[in-house]
């Protein structure tokens, strides 16, 4: 082959370099010696050509290796105010909670002598649970409150949800108005309006059915009573519930238009029921509007709202209707309702979906280089306990917060009511019209 003969050469080449001989002694012919030398000088020129073009050839880089990818974790962490685990196989699960710590103050008439003004302290809420889901469109959440020193479920529910539909089993919000259902880690004040605690709004027990359909969202469901008053032998608390929500979009504004109805039939191993509410703030226990214990047999009540969100601005509004009914008396009609309008100082917007106030999203939380989240709201609020042959008084409550949101999760709301009270259930030097102040601090953290 050329390259053997190449290298045979090669060799007697460097043979004859190394050990100089005459030709003849080393038995190559002359002729073959020129011819050899002839041969050696075309390969010398051969790998000149060879040496040039390798000089002239760019250099090659070494491809590298491509490195492996790591399979994905079966289970991801996330991070929603706390760890939400996801696994593969569509199961996940977030621990919850909140923490509410209040302090206020009750500035009523020297001649009040109750217990309940001046300065108090509370902690509202403390509130642990956990949520997630299970593959099939199932869902759970389970939250129980400690604030009061005994544990008090909140909600206890298993949910279904199909495209638009969601069914929920357990304990939860009987679509009773668009504050109430709304969870207290986002309200305007520290408090709701007053009508949700003197109307004994609470979650209950029961099976309901909600349905998204584009802008409208109807809510129906059948409820006992809540958990704990269901430990009574012989609760045969039963209710009906239903609420229609209408919510399109007008350009960038939020528009919320909603009623709700209520039948509830009170159970028979709790014969009286009253209705009452505190000034606007928990730090105190003190009612000045209260009817007496009432015999109710059921409730029927109505209510409707209204809303709307645009930018920083929002407003809102509420009425609700209650109608007890008493044997031996003709059923009275107790009112409550409130008007609110909100604005953020810094350009945030208030959350909203699936028919309720939802939480701000600050847009320049502390420690990025922002001041958070800042909104002032003033609000009215107006509740009657007063018709027919019942006087539990009337209250007409003006109101301003100041809300400062550094990052998600957090908020400190400052909260000032000045009562107007007019045949209030608590006389003072024998005068049941009157005003009282209250002043009310929140620290809060949610996740």
């Amino acid at each position: 082959m050329f390259f053997h003969r190449n290298v045979l050469a090669t060799l007697l080449v460097t043979a004859a370099v190394l050990f100089p001989a005459p030709v003849a002694a080393q038995g190559i012919a002359p002729d073959e010696a020129a011819a050899l030398r002839a041969e050696l000088a075309a390969l010398k020129a051969q790998i000149a050509q060879l040496e040039a073009r390798i000089a002239a050839a760019p250099p090659v880089s070494a491809t590298p290796a491509t490195p492996s990818t790591p399979p994905k974790p079966a289970t991801e962490i996330g991070w929603k105010g706390a760890p939400e685990f996801k696994h593969k196989d569509g199961w996940t699960f977030k621990p919850r909670g909140r923490l509410q710590l209040d302090a206020g103050f009750v500035d009523a008439p020297d001649a009040l002598l109750v217990a309940g003004t001046g300065f108090a302290s509370r902690a509202r809420r403390i509130r642990l649970g956990v949520e997630g889901t299970v593959p099939g469109g199932f869902g759970y959440k389970v939250e129980a409150d400690v604030a009061s020193g005994s544990v008090e479920m909140a909600d206890a529910f298993v949910t279904y949800t199909d495209g638009g539909t969601t069914v929920t089993l357990g304990q939860h919000d009987n679509f009773q108005g668009l504050e109430r259902i709304s969870s207290s880690n986002v309200g305007s004040f520290m408090e709701r309006a007053s009508f949700n605690e003197a109307f004994n709004f609470e979650r209950k027990l029961g099976l309901s059915l909600a349905q998204e359909m584009g802008a409208l969202r109807l809510e129906a469901g059948v409820f006992t009573d809540a958990i704990s008053d269901l430990n009574v032998n012989g609760n045969d608390a039963i209710g009906v519930d239903g609420r229609v929500v209408y919510a399109p979009k007008l350009g960038q504004a939020q528009l919320h238009l909603a009623a709700s109805g209520h039948w509830h039939n009170l159970s028979s191993t709790t014969p009286e029921t009253r209705y009452r509410s505190r000034p606007q703030i928990r730090t105190t226990d003190i009612r000045f509007v209260a009817t007496g214990l009432l015999s109710a047999e059921e409730e029927t009540d109505w209510g409707v709202e209204a809303a709307i969100i645009s930018g920083p601005f929002h407003a809102a509004a509420e009425a609700h209707w209650l109608k007890p009914s008493v044997p031996g008396l003709a059923d009275p009609t107790f009112f409550g309702g409130s008007v609110e309008a909100g604005l953020f100082l810094t350009g945030d917007t208030r959350g909203y979906g699936k028919g309720i106030f939802r939480a701000v999203k600050v847009a320049d939380p502390v420690g990025k280089g922002g001041l958070g989240a800042w909104q002032v709201n003033v609000r009215y609020d107006h509740l009657d306990l007063n018709d027919r042959s019942i006087a539990g008084g009337r209250q007409n409550a003006y109101m301003a917060s100041l809300i400062w949101t550094p990052i998600d999760y957090v908020r400190f709301l400052l909260n000032y009511a000045k009562l107007d009270m007019r045949g209030a259930a608590v006389a003072i030097a024998g005068d049941r019209d009157y005003g009282v102040e209250t002043f009310g601090m929140r620290a809060q953290v949610s996740f």
